[in-house]
């Protein structure tokens, strides 16, 4: 449960209903059913899941039930579950009532009997089975990774962001709703262990199936995406932090023939989180843990069992993204993923469209800790360096209530951007404390991106809007345009937003100096900064991402 899911249902209304208008084309019904908070979901509020899930490695099949717990918040209607095809849902009870319920695509509709009081809490038990959406290109194309070890062994774990965790289980697939905590339960042949989110409570044998249950506890809000499952013949070893709210215990899964280069690749664990606890404050899961569970595909976010497949070496599968060097001196995978506890886990975006919240904060995230690391120049190199990634093909915020990501621009051109909004600020302190209030007003909440931007301006006490508007909502990156004519500097922006404005640091002959830069031509006397006859030489900040553009002044500007 997330405090503003409810407060912002209408406004998510209006978003859907302005964004779909202007493409209809692209989204189909399911597509609003799988993205917008349907009246067959606003009426209910996630509280707790109480998830059995039995894995049949040969058949590649499942089979469980979900108990749902939830607090009646509205009126009642139909209850939507989400459960993708060809999954079946077999059977829905409450109070020991059977319930009638009818499929629309992915989706089934539950017909309620008895009463719903408002502010009540409820429990519906899910019964289902099939085989599960089996996963093309883990993580980006998800569902259940059904391998092999190199031994030989059954290897099958779970990725399921974008696509949904309705591909394996059922649920309200909805990321504004969340529940307060939740348990994994996971029946698995008795030669295997399973690796779940929280903490292991108990494993219980069942001898005459020569199955055995893993049981899991998340005492904590998770999204939906983020409930994992690890099946293999793992082994286990357990270290020790020692954090900003006491003991962080860290635990770690690997297969056998990987023991011993994890002791030696997973150390990096440790200087990862002193660096994001100076920056964005205390890891957010501490009654949970932090856990690396080696997976057969290269990494994903999972809340606090964050899967590892980096082959232990550094650099995102030993090259550096930025090409600058600096990204193949750590592990790419441990510290991309893990900075997703502060920005993606404890502040989860409410649609998937706002994913720049994730993933901007992410990248830049690998900057501060070259910055941890290197020093703050070292770090700069890193998130420039990026910038040859970008794309610039669509914009970053995707459209509303149709579970649809913008670009992937997200990842670089959004970590560009705040280390952008960290020069346009000019104070490392207010900085970190922007950073780290961040993550202590949205606490285990899941936000818009409005929220966020608006956080950052309060807190900067400068007015940033036009600077998200333009990297957030476009494409265009800004043009500074300039001219030296009759011993003044004229300039303005170009290629930008109506009316765009944000400040810009430059130097003239090496004087630096910050000019308040908007549309309309602007002119700076240049005898101060001009000796003898030496021509004026201008260069932009490299830590803004925008272009230099000298340009014949027109001659209507005076």
């Amino acid at each position: 449960m997330k405090s503003f899911f409810l407060g912002l249902a209408y406004c998510f209304m209006f978003c859907v209903a302005s964004y779909v208008s202007t493409a209809q084309q692209r989204f189909t019904h399911q597509d609003t059913l799988r993205g917008s908070n349907t009246p067959q979901r606003a009426w209910w509020d996630v509280v707790y899941y109480d998830l059995h899930v039995q894995f049949f490695i040969h058949q590649k099949q499942i089979a469980g039930y979900n108990a749902i717990t939830y607090r009646v918040v509205g009126q009642p209607h139909d209850m939507q579950i989400d459960l993708m095809q060809p999954l079946q849902l077999d059977s829905a009870v409450q109070h020991g009532q059977q319930l009638s319920f009818y499929r629309e695509g992915n989706v089934y509709f539950i017909r309620l009997q008895a009463l719903q009081p408002l502010h009540s809490l409820q429990t519906i038990t899910l019964y289902y089975h099939g085989q599960p959406h089996e996963a093309i290109r883990p993580p980006w194309s998800g569902g259940v990774t059904w391998t092999k070890d190199s031994l030989g062994n059954p290897w099958v774990v779970t990725s399921c962001e974008g696509l949904g965790a309705s591909s394996w289980w059922p649920c309200k697939d909805y990321l504004a709703d969340e529940p307060d905590s939740q348990q994994i339960a996971i029946t698995i042949p008795d030669t295997l262990i399973d690796v779940s989110n929280g903490r292991l409570r108990k494993v219980i044998s069942h001898p005459t199936t020569h199955t055995k249950t893993f049981v899991w506890f998340v005492d904590d809000p998770i999204n939906n995406y983020d409930v994992a499952v690890n099946i293999g013949k793992y082994v286990h070893w357990q270290d020790e932090y020692q954090g900003l709210k006491g003991k962080l215990s860290l635990n770690y899964w690997v297969m056998p023939y990987h023991l011993k280069q994890s002791h030696s690749q997973f150390q990096q664990v440790k200087s990862m989180l002193k660096c994001f606890e100076y920056w964005f404050g205390p890891y957010p899961w501490y009654r949970d843990g932090y856990q690396l569970v080696e997976t057969p595909y290269l990494g994903m976010e999972n809340q606090s069992c964050i899967a590892y497949g980096n082959h232990y070496q550094n650099g995102y599968l030993g090259r550096d993204l930025s090409g600058t060097g600096w990204g193949l001196k750590w592990d790419f995978i441990i510290v991309h993923e893990s900075a997703h506890e502060w920005f993606g886990n404890n502040i989860t975006d409410q649609d998937i469209a706002d994913m720049w919240i994730h993933e901007a904060f992410a990248n830049y995230a690998e900057a501060l800790y070259v910055e941890c690391q290197y020093g703050k120049k070292a770090g700069q190199d890193y998130v420039i360096g990026c910038r040859k990634n970008i794309e610039n093909d669509k914009p970053i915020i995707g459209y509303y209530g149709v579970n649809n990501e913008g670009s992937e621009d997200m990842y670089y051109k959004g970590g560009n951007m705040l280390n952008m909004i960290r020069q346009i600020i000019h104070n490392d302190l207010l900085w970190r404390k922007i950073l780290r209030g961040l993550n202590q007003t949205f606490w285990h909440q899941t936000v818009t991106s409005s929220q966020i931007e608006q956080n950052i301006i309060q807190q900067a006490h400068v007015n940033l809007q036009p600077v998200f508007d333009q990297y957030l909502r476009t494409t265009q990156i800004p043009e500074f345009a300039y001219a030296f004519r009759d011993g003044k500097l004229y300039y303005r922006w170009e290629n930008t937003i109506p009316h765009f404005r944000m400040p810009i640091d430059l130097t003239i002959n090496d004087h630096p100096l910050r000019l308040e830069a908007t549309t309309a031509w602007q002119q700076l006397p240049m005898s101060k900064y001009l000796k003898d006859s030496t021509p004026p030489i201008l260069h932009l900040n490299r830590n803004y991402y925008v272009y230099p553009k000298q340009v014949s002044l027109p001659d209507s500007v005076r």
